[in-house]
């Protein structure tokens, strides 16, 4: 299963300290400057992605047709993205 952009948004966004903020007091001393625009610019482009909703009716039209057949890297991209959605979630 994918994490939802409404997922990631969430978590990026949520109650409290933004994940943002976690990861840029994570070593501050040693943290450039560099790294902390590159994560808020990460995070403003997630936060300005679209729905997805196009992606998934052609991922349901795929499956009903039986032609969705994913790689084996993108099998271990989904369950490490699931994995990780479901540890930020039980922080909240």
């Amino acid at each position: 299963m994918r994490i939802s952009d409404a997922e990631v948004k969430r978590i990026i966004s949520g109650p409290g300290q933004s994940i943002v903020e976690e990861i840029e007091e994570v070593g501050k001393d040693n943290v450039r400057q560099q790294d902390k625009l590159m994560v808020k610019a990460l995070a403003q482009e997630i936060l300005a992605m679209p729905d997805r909703q196009e992606m998934i009716d052609e991922l349901k039209a795929q499956i009903e047709a039986g032609e969705y057949n994913p790689s084996g890297e993108e099998i271990v991209d989904a369950m490490i993205r699931r994995a990780v959605a479901d540890k930020l979630g039980h922080r909240s």
